[in-house]
């Protein structure tokens, strides 16, 4: 019986890690396009959006059966838990770059790599927290998990310099451009917001590993 259930623990492992990379992967896809002006790499990034959103619902439904099947209590509980959370999580980091791709699509950018330099550094960022925080689950891994919560400042910073740089353009530009502006200070808004939920991600494998929620007091069995 225990054989079965860490088969089955096992195989939501693998597809957490592939949903985790189909997250890196929309991010980097989002990037590029808007690197580019590639109209054509945007509209792959709602593909991969839709993908996203299935693999959401089949890890969910592994989850489900787990529960129902298996009747996991203490570690196992909050493990299959977790995840249920953290794949919400992951779904919506794909909805928020499917609103970069948008952003894109609809501005028919060409061309705006000089423009990017820090977004793109931004993007590396919350690339690398969503990878780290779903490694972290797999591995167990409390530190890794915590350093993740820790990236959140750096991104955070991203965000205020590059929104600072652009207003200080627009005003240097007497607002020429301002659209365009405020399109850039939009796409570092979504990709603030994927660092959030990758922080999420982290707090969710945090509270797996030691029953402990950052918004929660309750102490769960060990």
């Amino acid at each position: 019986m225990r054989s079965n259930f860490d088969r089955q623990l096992s195989e939501l492992n693998r597809s957490l890690i592939e949903m985790g990379a189909m997250c890196e992967e929309i991010i980097a896809l989002a990037t590029k396009a808007l690197a580019e002006g590639d109209m054509e790499l945007a509209k792959r990034v709602d593909t991969l959006g839709a993908d996203i959103d299935r693999m959401e619902r089949t890890i969910e439904s592994m989850c489900l059966r787990l529960l129902l099947q298996q009747q996991p209590v203490a570690k196992d509980l909050r493990r299959i838990s977790a995840a249920l959370k953290m794949i919400t999580d992951m779904e919506r980091i794909g909805d928020q770059t499917s609103d970069i791709a948008e952003i894109i699509i609809s501005a028919k950018y060409e061309n705006v790599a000089q423009d990017i330099d820090l977004i793109g550094a931004m993007a590396t960022g919350v690339s690398t927290m969503v990878r780290d925080s779903v490694v972290a689950y797999v591995e167990k891994d409390l530190e890794l998990a915590r350093k993740v919560m820790a990236s959140d400042d750096k991104i955070d910073a991203y965000f205020d310099e590059i929104r600072d740089k652009m207003i200080a353009y627009i005003k240097a530009e007497h607002g020429e451009q301002g659209n365009r502006i405020f399109d850039l200070i939009m796409v570092t808004k979504y990709l603030e917001r994927i660092g959030d939920h990758a922080t999420n991600i982290a707090e969710w494998v945090e509270f797996s590993i030691t029953g402990v929620h950052k918004d929660s007091a309750a102490l769960h069995e060990s």
